[in-house]
């Protein structure tokens, strides 16, 4: 179960990490991957098994976190998923595919979520990173995938950055 948690997080059980104020240090592109900041909904260092959510690539996905934020004074909803099968080196899933999971996610994981909570956001993240990091940690050794889409009328509407 999934559920909002103050005004700044929602998150997966009770393992919830607010984003630092002004948002996160994230860098935006379709398709590509970046080795910068990852977040990690784990602040106690245990971990909260998740369901795999099915994506068309066939990859195996879990939610870690929704973090709720605001970027240039609008608000943003993040969904941050582990997707270990995007690593640069032992990874099977191309930044192409994993776009296309990522645009499935938005409109049949992130949209319902928003609808279910009475969320309304000008910008919804979908992000796949191929491993843990601690909340805030650099980590050049990680794989990351971002998404932003706009979210109107059900569905989501990807926007490049």
């Amino acid at each position: 179960m999934i559920a909002r948690v103050g005004t700044d997080t929602a998150c997966a059980y009770d393992t919830c990490q607010t984003a630092p104020a002004g948002g996160a240090d994230l860098r935006w592109c379709r398709g590509c991957f970046s080795a910068a900041i990852i977040f990690v909904a784990n602040s106690a260092g245990s971990t909260v098994a998740m369901d795999t959510i099915a994506v068309p690539s066939g990859q195996d996905v879990t939610l870690q976190e929704v973090l709720i934020d605001e970027q240039l004074g609008a608000p943003l909803v993040r969904f941050r998923f582990l997707a270990p099968a995007i690593a640069r080196e032992t990874g099977s899933v191309a930044p192409a595919a994993a776009a296309q999971d990522m645009d499935h996610l938005c409109d049949t994981f992130a949209v319902p979520y928003l609808e279910t909570f009475g969320l309304t956001v000008d910008r919804v993240v979908i992000s796949f990173a191929d491993q843990d990091t601690p909340f805030g940690a650099s980590n050049p050794l990680a794989t990351q995938f971002f998404e932003a889409y706009s979210v109107s009328e059900g569905g989501c509407m990807w926007e490049e950055f």
